[in-house]
Order: C-alpha cells, then structure tokens, then sequence
C-alpha cells in the first residue's frame, strides 16, 4: 500500500470499506448527517464525488471504525498496536540493559528511529498545482458546517506544522479551524499545545508565526501527530516508528516549514503576534458548542499548493462516537506499555469512549499494599500530558475487566466507600470546553478506589467473592455439546439484555 491517502482510500474499497456518492451533496449541514448516521452504525468510508461550491471531492469516516484505524497503522487487531508501545516505551525511558534480551530489543528500538528519519522530496506530489496571493480561495474547498448553530465553516484533520522561533524545532498537531474570508481562518488550540508557546516566543521576538497545514495526508501521519507523548522525538519521526519507514516531506513555497510530501492540499501562511478575530460557537468535542472566543489568533494564507485533481479529507467533532474517538481508542492500546513504565503497578487502563476517551480513565493494579489505588492515580495524572485533563479515574482489582461496564460498576458499588475511598483534588488546570467546571480552564479531580479493602484501609474482614466451582465448569464445557447447546455462542452477551443501548 502508497503510505499516502489515496492509497489508504484504495485499500478500503478493496476491502469493501469506502463507498462513493456521486449525487450532489452539500457541505453545509448534510454531508455531517449522512456521515454521521454511518458513524452510528459502524459503516463504511465515503467519498462524495460531487460536493456543491466544491472543486474536488471530500472523503470522511475513513478512520469511523476501530478496525480502520488498525488498517492506517498496517494491523489488523487493536491487540498488535501494543507492540508499537511497546517499542516506544524503551525509547520514552532508556535504561541500561540488564540482560542480552533486554540490550537486542533496545539495540532493534535505536535501528527502527534510524529508519523512521526522515527525508526530502524535490518533486513533491504537492507541489503539482502551485497559487499564491490572490489565487488563494478557501471557500473552493469543501469545509463543512456541522451543526446548526455553527458561526461558519470548519476545517479539521489538516496537520498544522509551526516551528519554535528559538530551537527551529518543528511541532505538529491537529486543531479546529474556522472559515473567516477566502483567505483567513482563526484557529482553536490549548494554551499548553505547541503553536500557542511558537507564537508566544514569536511574540517575544517581533516576529510574525510561520504555519503551514497539510491536508488530505496518510492517515496515519493524523495518529502520530494525535499522540502528544512527552518524548524527544519529532512527530514525523513517531510516524515513522509507526509505518516502519521515514516520512518523506517537501519545502514549503513560501515559509520555511516542511510538509509531508504526499499532501494533498498544503496551506501556508502567517499569524501575527496580536491579531484576533471572533470564533465560533462551533461544535466542540464535549457535545455541546463550544464558546465565542474573540481572542482567536487568525491565520492569513499567502500560498496553497496542491495534486492535480486532489482529495479533500475531514472529519467533524462531536458526542461520542465520532472518528476522534475511534482513533483514541487505538492509541490507549499505544500508550498501554508506556503507563506501565511510568507506573509500574498499573496492569491495565481504560479510556471508555463515552467519556469523550480522555474524561475518566479505568485503572487495574495488583493490589499489594494500603493506600496503593491512591498512588496508581496520582502517577495517571501526572504520566503524560494528556492525562492532566482526565477528571475521574477509577482504580479496581486486576481481577476486573476495565473494558465491561458491569464489571466496573459492580466494583464501584461494592468495594466503595465514598467518605473512605473518594478523594477529590480541587483547582487544577483543566480543559476551558468543559461547561461543568465553576470557573473556565480551573477545576477538580476525582479518584474512587474501588479495590479490595486491605488493613488498615478497614477493620473489617472482607468476604470471598462468588465464584462458580472450576471442576463443574470443566464438566460443562466438556458436555456442552451433549446438552444440545453447541448451537448457541455464549461468548457474545447481548448488551440489551441488561438494559445497554449498543445503537
């Protein structure tokens, strides 16, 4: 397979995964509810083929399901990106080896970066049509308005590319853009995310912000740049643990950035130290839009450069599910070996989607002392970045399985107390979308130990679970098919049974 994204969008239809709509569709409110009630149902990609006021065509739910997500990174089950962790978590935190096993997996971990780096194109496939000043439109793109209530049109799953003014090191993140003229957008991101410290140094120096955004890019080049890992490698070089092979990129036109080579539609421009325009309300991840900000730093586009008859590719945000919350569910497999690294008395952690796959965060430990569910939560918080913003995390026993909500809730219901095992942390920084908090970007954390109570945490003695006796069990699955029943697949329990809408 191309490692760009026509290819990935050729591998779908081959897989019977993308479907191509060639009636007239428009971007305004309607390719959103089509999209979604595919997302709903766990259907296939689509590619419009004719999109209103568009000059290309939009492809969207690429990444819909988990099992594309698995096929951006080359893998076929959610299990296998653990090996990605895995090789990750030796380079997050080096250590000398301590037996020969332990130095050949470190000495493959090193040869995979050398692989990963990096190179250049001088004939990138981007550069195939070049306009520049007043031959930027903007509006001949296919930006959606999602929802009803959106201000304008947004721009998502383009990889925007800044460069720290002092380091000249690159960063590379995916940020909400909104649609201000047929040249200019504002652009939504965290204080602590990259491009807002470029343009505060940027600042600091008199000097305008370099921004490039590359659109319509590998897939999987939109999950590398999606893991915020706090380690000394570039995104382009994650990319290229990911694919196993370097990301070849190519000099933009007019700013001093690089983009990958194979973009469909790249975007360069300038922001301005200062300069604001009002943006939103737009549709946010939370499920509620989010609010009018008129402090959004606006980006002016001087140059775009794209394929000959190239492929715009977007997503929309919103109420889980949504592709965000596919692609999250593929990296809390990634990010796995890594926690445990960090924390090593965490067996497993869970990130349910229905949280918007960052809000509550399920911990396992192998409980060995008091006050252990307590510490595996404070070390969550403080592991990775991203988990600075997760506002309930749960510690059970290892003998729970975190991914079944039955399971999760029967811990929490029996094994809780609340005024012993709920500790609540007050005050600390959090995400401004968050409507619940009392005051914006300020709010609390909540960890519930729902392990088993060990002395001194209680006086009590604690009673044996209920578990169904292992030699009867044997007996049943030896006899199973003698009782009539090797028709019936217990292994998959309707959720509707106990009161669980799966749809």
């Amino acid at each position: 397979m191309t490692r760009d994204l026509r290819g990935f969008l050729k591998l779908l239809e081959e897989r019977g995964q993308l479907r191509r709509i060639t009636a007239p569709v428009d971007p305004d409110l309607e390719v959103a509810e089509i999209a979604n009630r595919l997302l709903l149902s766990g259907g296939p990609a689509l590619l419009f083929e004719n999109v209103k006021g568009a000059d290309m065509p939009l492809a969207i739910n690429t990444l819909g399901t988990l099992e594309r997500v698995c096929w951006a990174f080359g893998m076929d089950k959610p299990e296998e990106l653990e090996a990605i962790g895995q090789k990750l978590a030796l380079l997050y935190q080096p250590r000398p080896p301590k037996t020969l096993s332990q130095a050949i997996d470190l000495a493959k971990a090193l040869f995979d970066v050398v692989k990963a780096k990096p190179d250049r194109d001088l004939f990138p496939a981007c550069h195939q049509v070049v306009l520049k000043d007043e031959a930027v439109d903007l509006t001949r793109l296919p930006l959606l308005r999602v929802y009803p209530g959106d201000a304008d049109r947004v721009m998502t799953l383009g990889l925007m590319v800044t460069k720290d003014p002092e380091t000249q090191v690159p960063n590379v993140g995916v940020y909400r853009l909104q649609l201000q003229s047929k040249s200019t957008m504002t652009v939504q991101w965290l204080s602590v995310r990259g491009p807002s410290r470029h343009l505060r140094k940027a600042a600091a120096r008199g000097e305008k912000l370099e921004v490039a955004i590359a659109l319509g890019v590998d897939p999987l080049l939109i999950l590398a740049a999606a893991t915020p890992l706090p380690v000394d490698l570039s995104e382009w070089l994650f990319a290229g643990l990911y694919s196993g092979q370097g990301v070849h990129l190519a000099k933009c036109k007019t700013v001093n950035l690089e983009v990958p080579a194979a973009s469909e539609i790249v975007l360069e421009g300038t922001i301005t130290p200062g300069e604001t325009a009002i943006d939103g309300p737009a549709g946010d991840h939370i499920g509620y839009y989010g609010p009018v900000r008129d402090t959004a730093p606006l980006i002016r586009f001087q140059g775009m450069t794209h394929r000959k008859d190239p492929v715009y590719l977007t997503t929309f945000s919103g109420r889980p599910p949504k592709e965000d919350a596919m692609m999250a569910l593929a990296l809390n497999r990634i990010y796995t070996p890594i926690l445990r690294m960090q924390v090593p008395e965490i067996i497993d952690f869970f990130l349910p989607m229905e949280a918007l796959s960052y809000k509550a965060a399920i911990l396992s430990i192998d409980k060995a002392y008091p006050g252990q569910a307590r510490r595996a939560a404070f070390a969550f918080w403080t592991a990775l970045p991203q988990f600075t913003y997760t506002k309930f995390v749960i510690v059970v026993d290892k003998s729970i399985n975190i991914r079944d909500p039955r399971q999760v809730m029967w811990a929490v219901t029996s094994k809780v107390d609340p005024a012993r095992d709920v500790f609540i942390l007050p005050e600390n920084p959090f995400d401004r979308l968050d409507f619940a908090t009392e005051k914006p970007g300020l709010g609390s954390r909540m960890g519930i130990d729902a392990t088993t109570k060990v002395y001194p945490e209680t006086d009590r003695p604690w009673s044996d679970e209920l578990t169904p006796d292992p030699d009867t069990a044997v007996l049943v699955d030896r006899r199973w098919a003698e009782y009539g029943l090797a028709d019936l697949n217990l292994s998959d329990v309707n959720p509707n049974l106990f009161g669980y809408d799966i749809c």
